[in-house]
């Protein structure tokens, strides 16, 4: 693997979506051990996050989910639940994309940031399983990116859900593998 042209998604690793999804601090572990293993291979770190605008700009009534968001008054650039979880806090100068939907690519930079650095691979990690891994995951293989999933680096609610993705969908356009399996093959 040419680590030059990898790069590491730690995608929603957000104090306000963390809280809801991993009670248990220990299942970010191989989270935390994938960004561990990233930075001593010298693959960039990329972290993402969804936010938005003060006022919501960018959130459309038609959209469920955003809007309940917009209605909460939650969720903007500033606000602590968009701040990446201390856990795998980024390092000075790691990227942070912001983006305004559920996949990584949607309103955000991510894919300029992905032609500069030379990207061909990513490797995706992130809350949920079925929301921003599955969605990048789609419109990453559209634009002709090659793909690994770490599987114990991605949570989701129903673990069944996970389970179908990692085990079924996923591996159709992924390499899928676990965190520690992606550390070993760097070394």
């Amino acid at each position: 693997m040419n680590s030059s042209k990898t790069a590491l998604l730690v995608m929603d690793i957000q104090n306000g979506i963390v809280g809801n999804f991993a009670e248990n601090p220990e299942v970010l572990i191989p989270i935390q051990d994938s960004v561990k293993a990233a930075r001593e291979a010298k693959i960039p770190v990329i972290f993402v996050r969804v936010a938005f605008k003060e006022g919501y700009p960018e959130v459309n009534l038609n959209n469920k989910m955003f809007s309940a968001i917009k209605e909460s008054g939650s969720m903007t650039e500033t606000d602590w639940s968009t701040q990446i979880h201390e856990s795998v806090a980024p390092l000075s100068g790691e990227p942070l994309v912001t983006k305004r939907r559920v996949s990584a690519f949607a309103g955000s930079d991510l894919e300029v940031l992905l032609s500069g650095l030379g990207t061909e691979e990513l490797v995706l990690t992130g809350i949920a399983t079925s929301g921003v891994v599955l969605s990048t995951l789609r419109e990453a293989a559209d634009k002709d990116f090659r793909l690994k999933v770490l599987s114990d680096a991605c949570i989701d609610r129903d673990p069944e859900v996970h389970r179908v993705l990692v085990e079924k969908v996923f591996p159709r356009q992924a390499d899928v593998l676990t965190a520690s399996e992606w550390a070993d093959s760097l070394k």
